[in-house]
């Protein structure tokens, strides 16, 4: 519970401070951030080595297109057919 908490806090931190950000400061924190959440998630579900690295791995992807996401207001949503568009995020 202490990792969480202390986890939390830094995340709260890192999203009050991209407010004033680059969009390349923003997409390196958003990865930093996703990877600590990959490697949090692998932790606490007992992975092995491959699959925290793999959730790492993901975890800094997905924070990454979050973060240059949050810079246009465009969110990919899937038609269900294998294909995407984009339409401004909710």
């Amino acid at each position: 519970m202490r990792k969480f908490l202390m986890m939390a806090v830094v995340g709260s931190a890192l999203a009050v401070s991209g407010c004033q950000m680059t969009q390349t400061e923003r997409s390196v924190v958003g990865g930093v951030a996703g990877a600590a959440g990959g490697l949090a998630v692998a932790n606490l579900m007992g992975a092995n080595t491959n699959w925290t690295i793999l959730t790492t791995v993901a975890g800094a992807a997905a924070g990454t297109l979050l973060a240059q996401n949050t810079r246009t207001g465009q969110c990919a949503y899937a038609r269900g057919d294998g294909t995407y568009y984009e339409a401004p995020c909710p």
